[in-house]
């Protein structure tokens, strides 16, 4: 195997250049986010149907223009596994989205490959290959790459290519292209890729529905989103989700009080940050009762739903294994439960592919028109006349 790294502008140019004529290019990036906000890009691997090539964006003096180029070329399709993080340093380093795309890792959950399909799977399957995985974690910034890193890197996209076109005939002959189109228009969405600070709350795991607690939360998380964002820092850099849960909890009003809670590092009060800080609690202690946040849970779900929920969980694993399709891609347990207390609720699975699927049957269940029966080790569906 060739392994081919591109370090110079000009011959980064002639590598990508055949690559506009093609049908796909394989894309897949080797970064690390250990210590920054923003993932550092330190390796790119593209595949095309007849060569393939790395390109080394921590080279001096590389132009990465004319990746970018190709990246936004709308003739060529561009292939990915587990495309979200890739795309997002594309979006974070150039400003735009690879367009058209292709996930494979989706495609292959709507073709019954299972729940978050992995890549060695697919490559195992299809490709019937095995992936050196002793590279997987290693530090991708280091020069030199050492051959073992470069022959994994490059394997990740010369196999992706026969895996893509796997995947590609099974959806032409299951008809199934237009849902995969479906599920990559979020993917092709930059709104996908931007972090609103004022939703960062939401990664919070807290314990109470509380919402003076979650107002103070909210504030204190959104000011971690921008300076972790503004200094290019990971979050836990700036503050740890316990030290926010714990300001919550105890929301200090000055910097003696700050530096008394346990979670807060030594001397942050005094710091630079430490009065951004005291503002964000203080716009949380603020909040009027409209402007506080709550949790979805704060409305409970009805008493007794939860036989129904479960009924409607036997009826989608059912129903997914017969289509052969992932069950986390047509709905989720949160999706059940709306499904079981409503009677129009918006849920992903009544619209589309998934209400064919799925959608249609769990109405008629809960309508009385559809049972559920076993008869040996199978679910057999029986309907029932309306009521």
């Amino acid at each position: 195997m060739l392994m081919r790294v591109i370090t110079e502008s000009a011959d980064l140019v002639q590598a990508c250049a055949p690559l506009h004529g093609a049908d796909f290019v394989t894309v897949d990036t080797e970064f690390l986010r250990e210590t920054t906000y923003y993932p550092q890009l330190c390796l790119v691997q593209l595949a095309g149907p007849d060569h393939a090539f790395m390109v080394d964006p921590l080279a001096d003096g590389i132009d990465l223009a004319p990746l970018y180029a190709l990246m936004a070329d709308t003739s060529v399709l561009k292939v990915f596994h587990a495309a979200r993080q890739d795309v997002e340093i594309f979006v974070h380093l150039a400003g735009i989205v690879p367009a058209p795309i292709f996930d494979t890792q989706v495609a292959a959950m709507v073709c019954g490959f299972g729940e978050s399909v992995s890549y060695e799977t697919l490559v195992k399957k299809l490709a019937k290959a095995s992936l050196d995985k002793g590279s997987r974690f290693t530090d991708w910034s280091r020069r030199p790459l050492s051959e073992r890193q470069l022959r994994y890197a490059l394997e990740d996209v010369t196999h992706l290519r026969i895996v893509y076109e796997h995947i590609a005939k099974k959806l032409e002959a299951t008809g199934r292209e237009s849902w995969v189109r479906a599920e990559m228009a979020v993917l092709a969405d930059p709104q996908t890729y931007q972090t609103d600070p004022e939703e960062a709350w939401r990664r919070l795991k807290t314990r109470t529905n509380s919402r003076r607690f979650l107002g103070i939360a909210k504030a204190v998380a959104a000011f971690r989103e921008i300076e972790a964002r503004r200094r290019d820092l990971p979050r836990s850099r700036i503050l740890k989700d316990e030290a926010i849960l714990e300001i919550a909890a105890n929301p200090p009003r000055n910097i003696s009080d700050l530096n008394a809670l346990r979670g807060v590092p030594r001397g942050f009060g005094e710091g630079k940050l430490g009065p951004g800080l005291l503002e964000a609690v203080a716009r949380g202690l603020e909040m009027t009762n409209d402007e506080l946040p709550k949790l979805s849970t704060d409305e409970p779900l009805p008493e007794g739903l939860g036989p129904l929920v479960d009924l409607l969980k036997v009826l989608l694993k059912m129903k997914s294994e017969t289509a052969g399709v992932a069950q986390r891609l047509i709905a989720n347990t949160d999706d059940l439960e709306q499904l079981a207390a409503h009677d129009r609720p918006n849920v992903d699975a009544l619209t589309g592919w998934r209400r064919e699927i799925f959608g249609e049957a769990a109405l008629a269940l809960k309508r009385g028109e559809l049972a559920l029966a076993a008869k040996g080790s199978k679910i057999l569906l029986i309907d029932l006349p309306p009521s």
